[in-house]
Parts: structure tokens; C-alpha cells; sequence
């Protein structure tokens, strides 16, 4: 997994993150996503309605970087 300096996030589009809203979990290569997915019950303050999509933003970024999730985030 690359370390993404705070530059370097902050440059990064919302897109790149499973909570875009918060800027939370980027998912910018396949130890990211790993971490998104590791981390993704402990993000706090945010609605159901956004863990639902970021699990659908950290399932695409999966697929993209093939990563092969163990288990789904939930």
C-alpha cells in the first residue's frame, strides 16, 4: 500500500473514497481497498444510506485493483 501523504490526499477527487462526504478510506490501490474494506465498521458518522454506497465504492475498487474480498464489508 502506497502512504498517501496528507498533499496527496487532499488532491485526490471524492470519488477516490469509500466516504466521499468525509473523505474517509481512500481506495486508490489494492492495499487501500483492503484497508477501506478492513476499517469499514469502525467509520463513525455517517448515515446508512452512505456505508451502503461506500460498500458498493469499496466492492467496484476491489474489482478494479483485483483485490478478492474475504468478506463483503458490512
Amino acid at each position: 500500500m502506497g502512504e498517501l501523504s496528507d498533499k496527496k490526499k487532499q488532491r485526490l477527487p471524492d470519488s477516490d473514497f469509500a466516504f466521499p462526504k468525509e473523505r474517509k478510506e481512500p481506495l486508490t490501490d489494492a492495499g487501500h481497498v483492503r484497508n477501506a474494506s478492513a476499517r469499514f465498521n469502525q467509520v463513525k458518522g455517517v448515515s446508512e444510506s452512505e456505508r451502503k454506497q461506500a460498500k458498493q465504492r469499496i466492492e467496484k475498487a476491489a474489482k478494479k485493483h483485483g483485490v478478492k474480498l474475504s468478506k463483503e464489508p458490512d
